[in-house]
C-alpha cells in the first residue's frame, strides 16, 4: 500500500518536500553527510531512496563517497530519481534499482555505509529491515537513519502537531491531488516508535522535528 501511495504522488514529491518543510528537508539530508565515516572510497547503500535526493547529496557534498546504490519499492519514484541523476551527470556513480528493505538482494558485508532517510517508519517489519541493513554492512561500517520525530518541548510539539494534522495534509493534498497520501504522512509520524533504534546514538535537529540515528557495526 505504501509504495503504491508514493508512486501516486511521485510527480509532485520533491516540490512538496521543499514546500512543506520550508526547505529544511535538504538541510537535514546535508547533515546526514556530516555523519559519514571519515574514510575514503565509501560504497553506500541508500534504502528507500525515493527520487534519489540523499544519494545525490552524498556524491555532491562528499569526496569520500565513490558509489551509491539506491533501492526503493516505488518504481515511479526511481524513474524520477534516474532522470535527476542523469541530468546532474552522476550516472557513473549512482545506481538505482527496485528493492525491498526487508529482503535486500545483496551479499553480507557489501557496503561501508547504509542510509535511510524518512523511510524507516514506512517499513511494517522494522526489526527485520534493520537486521538486513546490518547484514549488508561491512564490519566497521555505519548505519545512518534520518527520520521525523516528536519534539520534547510541549509548546514546539503542540505547534508541530497543529501543522502536521491540519495544515500539511490540506496543502499537500491540494497540490498533489492525493489527500490520503498526506493524511498518511502525519499519521505515520505520530505513530512511529523509535524503540527499535533506541540503542543508536541520536542527534536531534530543529528542536527535535527530525533526528539522525547513527550506529557502527562491530569490526
Amino acid at each position: 500500500m505504501v509504495h503504491a501511495l508514493f508512486n501516486q504522488i511521485a510527480p509532485r514529491y520533491d516540490l512538496l518536500n521543499r514546500l512543506l518543510s520550508f526547505g529544511q528537508d535538504q538541510f537535514w539530508r546535508r547533515k546526514v553527510v556530516d555523519y559519514l565515516p571519515e574514510r575514503s572510497d565509501l560504497r553506500v547503500l541508500d534504502i528507500a531512496t525515493g527520487t534519489a535526493d540523499l544519494a545525490l547529496m552524498m556524491v555532491q557534498k562528499s569526496r569520500q563517497v565513490t558509489h551509491v546504490t539506491g533501492v526503493d519499492m516505488a518504481v515511479q519514484m526511481l524513474r524520477l530519481g534516474q532522470d535527476k541523476i542523469e541530468k546532474a551527470g552522476f550516472s557513473a556513480c549512482i545506481e538505482l534499482q527496485p528493492g525491498d528493505a526487508h529482503k535486500l538482494a545483496f551479499q553480507d558485508d557489501s557496503f561501508d555505509v547504509v542510509t535511510v532517510a524518512f523511510g524507516l517508519r514506512n517499513m511494517p517489519r522494522r526489526d527485520q529491515a534493520l537486521s538486513e541493513m546490518m547484514r549488508v554492512l561491512r564490519p566497521g561500517g555505519r548505519l545512518i537513519i534520518l527520520e521525523f520525530s516528536m519534539p520534547k518541548n510541549p509548546l514546539i510539539r503542540g505547534l508541530y502537531l497543529l501543522y502536521f494534522r491540519y495544515v500539511l495534509p490540506r496543502i499537500g493534498g491540494f497540490i498533489s491531488g492525493d489527500y490520503e497520501a498526506y493524511r498518511y504522512l502525519n499519521q505515520s509520524v505520530e505513530t512511529f516508535s523509535s524503540r527499535e533504534i533506541d540503542h543508536m546514538t541520536a542527534h536531534r535537529l530543529c528542536f527535535g522535528v527530525a533526528t539522525i540515528y547513527v550506529a557502527d557495526k562491530l569490526a
